[in-house]
């Protein structure tokens, strides 16, 4: 694992001083430097045999074990009715299984599996290692006010 993130150098480009695309647009900027991150996270988590959204759910389940799936899918911002293929492919990797739950025969519930407890600490170490140097790209300050305004995004909801 160390040797794949020492492989991965993060650098801010000069474009960084070219200011913000398409207008300042939030959503169109936000859209783009997903991308590149999720680009980034690739090349980290796939050594692990993962894609970023199967990364994204186990440690979500590291975080809580048996969780609903639809509480999952809205854990890692997916939509419920599309989650049901990224699930089989966990499973299929043995890295979690289905129960049902005792209280609600209509509801299952999300299980890490020994496998995946056993991944656990490189997926976690993946994780500390990327997020270390991404804030090393930005001062303190900058980063906290990024975090803040992310937890404000992800706090919004669509009203009719």
């Amino acid at each position: 694992m160390v040797d794949t993130m020492d492989s991965i150098q993060l650098t801010v480009s000069d474009a960084k001083n070219q200011g913000l695309r398409f207008g300042g647009s939030i959503w169109c900027n936000l859209d783009i430097a997903l991308r590149t991150l999720d680009q980034v996270y690739g090349q980290v988590v796939e050594p692990l045999g993962l894609t970023v959204i199967e990364w994204y759910i186990l440690r979500s389940l590291y975080d809580q074990d048996g969780q609903h799936a639809s509480e999952l899918a809205r854990a890692v911002g997916r939509a419920a009715t599309s989650f049901t293929p990224i699930l089989d492919k966990l499973q299929h990797k043995d890295l979690i299984e289905r129960r049902p739950d005792p209280s609600d025969r209509r509801a299952v519930r999300i299980y890490l599996t020994a496998k995946a407890g056993a991944a656990r600490e490189k997926i976690m170490e993946s994780a500390e290692l990327i997020d270390t140097r991404i804030q090393k790209l930005v001062s303190k300050s900058d980063y906290n006010a990024f975090m803040k305004v992310l937890s404000t995004l992800q706090a919004l909801s669509v009203g009719s």
